[in-house]
């Protein structure tokens, strides 16, 4: 037998804090009341829908009666307000009030029962995904099998899905009519999140009481705001976990954070190609002339072929964009970068024109799609867009430029063969887009993007970590300066993405 002094060095205080953390269940008034006073609405309102199945037998109004609740029934150990804290990515107060952090309790979660079941996790997840073009759809396409008045328009999608509930038209094992209805929206991310969500299940058995039956009808939920909750930097971590379509995999284990509410024992994951010298183009247009510079540096430092414009009109804009997505030496190259920096409104760049309502979003992103630009199917395609807001009402005209896409012969608006899968012609991008006031331009001293300048820090000095993980960091970074300043100075990020796979920016 070895002597102690021979045993590896093992870190013994971790181990007594997940023991003390697993058996002391009932969880003092203090810690409840700091939880419940940190939490904004829109936490306390995904909590509660979180425990419906926990608290079978009350229907508790407020996140503070529903701890009190199940920690006097023993329900709620540390850890078990630990995975609550984390389900909401409130990291902050697992560290703060609980002294963990995530990782301690994505490892006790990969050993141990959940407090939350999957399928709660995966409608909350669902629901910080859907923008309010998609409820709006969700809602009309549901009228078929709720009737025109069970659900007002302006509801969230957990509110649709307690109603649907009710009708015993959505539980765990009964998710088809959603997963049509998303599909019919062209929501294929979040119908693949669905289809792996079964996948799973059916290996775990997972059991299931319906909230609704178990007495909990009362529960209720204040509407959302449909603003995406990007102010706060925050809120939309959710969107960053689990957006993988998982085409090409091949085994490696990996934290909850990458495999998102399902967590099985192995996650299949399998890394982009980024080998090519260069890397790919980096486009870069800056109509503010404020950021040019670092962001050439930061992208040439990262192995890209950059091409700077600036100060240009929409048009220019649009014929450059076109003439890039047609450019033939994407077929040598890994991968391609997009930053854009301009004025706008909600949905649309301006340039240097301040006479129309300018060049839709949406149709910069359709250009470099896999029916137009097959040169990029299957490669990561990612747009960093800074667009200070301009209130429409100050337009001289309301007319919008509609351009297509460059036009490509010999390419069908299907998904590609690319070995032995197909490839979506939306796969693969990562949409960045953040909102500021344009009277940030109109100071004195016009400063940098505060979004654009953490997004060349953290490509800079972390580029081999990946990049959602950095996008996460940004907007901590960016909720940190918005809780700071006023209403005129904060900026709002909002990410999408249909990346299939793990993405590093750094060949070497």
């Amino acid at each position: 037998m070895k002597s102690v002094a021979s045993w590896p060095s093992v870190d013994w205080s971790g181990f007594l804090l997940l023991f003390l953390a697993t058996t002391l269940y009932r969880m003092s008034a203090e810690v409840i009341h700091q939880v419940e006073e940190a939490l904004d609405e829109d936490e306390k309102e995904m909590l509660l829908y979180l425990c419906r199945d926990v608290a079978e037998d009350v229907a508790p109004l407020t996140v503070r009666d529903l701890l009190d609740i199940l920690s006097e029934k023993g329900k709620l150990s540390a850890m078990g307000l630990a995975e609550l804290l984390y389900r909401v990515r409130r990291f902050d107060l697992l560290k703060r009030i609980l002294k963990m952090d995530k990782m301690a309790v994505e490892a006790h979660l990969l050993r141990h029962p959940h407090l939350v079941s999957d399928y709660r996790v995966l409608m909350t997840e669902i629901g910080e995904d859907l923008d309010k073009s998609d409820m709006s759809s969700l809602i009309f396409l549901m009228r078929d099998y709720m009737g025109r008045g069970k659900i007002a328009k302006d509801k969230s999608f957990l509110d649709l899905v307690m109603e649907l509930e009710k009708l015993n038209l959505v539980a765990p094992d009964q998710l088809d009519l959603l997963e049509k209805c998303l599909k019919n929206i062209h929501r294929i991310d979040l119908k693949t999140k669905i289809q792996k969500y079964k996948q799973s299940a059916q290996g775990a058995g997972t059991s299931y009481i319906n909230a609704h039956k178990a007495s909990l009808s009362n529960l209720s939920f204040k509407d959302t705001s449909y603003n995406l909750r990007l102010q706060n930097g925050r809120s939309k971590e959710q969107r960053l976990m689990v957006k993988q379509l998982d085409i090409q995999r091949e085994p490696e284990k990996t934290s909850i954070q990458e495999s998102g509410a399902f967590l099985p024992q192995h996650i299949p994951e399998e890394r982009y190609r980024m080998q090519s010298k260069p890397l790919g183009i980096c486009l870069i247009i800056d109509c503010i002339g404020n950021d040019t510079e670092i962001l050439r540096d930061t992208f040439a430092s990262l192995g890209y072929d950059v091409q700077c414009f600036s100060y240009q009109t929409m048009n220019n804009i649009i014929q450059i964009l076109r003439k890039v997505a047609c450019m033939p030496q994407h077929q040598d190259y890994d991968s391609f970068v997009c930053v854009l920096v301009s004025r706008g409104n909600s949905e649309s760049v301006f340039g240097v024109d301040q006479t129309r309502s300018g060049f839709p979003l949406d149709h910069i992103r359709r250009m470099f799609m896999g029916d137009a630009c097959p040169s990029l199917l299957g490669k990561p395609k990612l747009f960093f867009i800074q667009n200070y807001v301009v209130l429409e009402s100050h337009l001289e005209d309301c007319s919008t430029l509609e351009v297509d896409g460059p036009a490509v012969k010999n390419v069908e608006s299907k998904p590609r063969q690319l070995g032995p899968c197909l490839v979506h012609r939306e796969a693969d991008f990562l949409w960045s887009l953040c909102k500021a006031d344009v009277s940030l331009l109109e100071r004195p001293s016009s400063l940098p993007s505060l979004y654009l300048k953490c997004l060349s820090q953290k490509l800079g000095q972390e580029r081999r970590r990946p990049l959602l993980e950095l996008h996460i960091e940004l907007n901590s970074s960016v909720y940190d300066w918005n809780s700071r300043v006023s209403a005129k100075e904060k900026y709002y990020v909002w990410l999408q993405h249909t990346l299939r796979k793990k993405l590093i920016l750094s060949c070497t």
